[in-house]
């Protein structure tokens, strides 16, 4: 069985050159929570972490990523865009760390930093 395909989006007003990305954060990015259930912010200190988006665009010269995958990267090499009122995220696919695998048979991949 496949992950189920990301909900559909409106055609964006932007159109992606080169190897850009626009993705759009998790909606879990903001925080977390422990093992015991404990909501830990996203301003609390920790070392350098790494977040999950999903890719929403990309440019033409992409060779690894598709719309749709969930991709791991690190939210300092960011640059932010709005866009009929959502925020979203630029990327170079060099800056991509990892993409997520779906994992059958369930929901989500089970990765979590």
């Amino acid at each position: 069985m496949s992950q189920p395909a990301p909900p559909p989006r409106p055609e964006l007003p932007i159109r992606m050159l080169h190897d850009r990305l626009l993705v759009e954060l998790d909606d879990d990015a903001s925080e977390r929570r422990s093992s015991a259930g404990i909501v830990i912010p996203a301003t609390a200190v920790v070392g350098k972490r790494l977040a999950w988006a999903v890719v929403v665009a990309a440019g033409q010269h992409v060779r690894q990523l598709e719309i749709g995958d969930r991709v791991l990267f690190d939210p300092e090499e960011r640059a932010e865009v709005e866009l009929e009122a959502r925020t979203y995220l630029l990327l170079r696919e060099k800056d991509v760390h990892a993409v997520a695998q779906p994992r059958a048979g369930r929901e989500g991949t089970g990765l979590y930093l």
